[in-house]
């Protein structure tokens, strides 16, 4: 399953099935001799979905917001959350279940974060288990 949690308003769990009804986005990766084809949902539609602060809300405090991506083997990346919203960035960064139209091998999934315009693929992480939104109070 997959968890998105932390300050938000309605934390969320999703089973394979359950994230396979959500919007799909589809996003491209260059690896050294071939284009790679990735297909899930954009992060920041899971984030609005658990009540995240999104669109004309992201603003003040919450663009101080950020998210912790928490893979099962402990490995861990921050996104701000304003780089996950489609309102502040053209950046599709998305949670994937499919490579070239195949779910994702065992070694990557069933989840994975693919952040296509990275230079470094550091924090397109695979077998993700949890989205943590940490937002600042003053």
């Amino acid at each position: 399953t997959l968890v998105i949690a932390g300050d938000v308003a309605k934390p969320i769990t999703l089973t394979p099935a359950d994230f396979k009804a959500l919007p799909r986005t589809r996003v491209e990766i260059k690896e050294e001799t071939r284009t790679v084809v990735y297909e899930g949902v954009l992060v920041g539609e899971l984030l609005k979905r658990a009540g995240a602060p999104a669109g004309s809300d992201l603003r003040g405090n919450a663009v101080a917001s950020y998210v912790l991506a928490i893979a099962n083997d402990g490995y861990q990346v921050v996104f701000s959350l304003a780089e996950l919203d489609p309102g502040f960035t053209s950046n599709d960064i998305i949670v994937a279940d499919s490579i070239d139209g195949k779910p994702l091998f065992d070694d990557q999934g069933p989840f994975r974060i693919v952040a296509p315009k990275d230079l470094r693929g550091s924090r397109s992480m695979r077998m993700l288990e949890r989205l943590e939104l940490v937002r600042l109070r003053k």
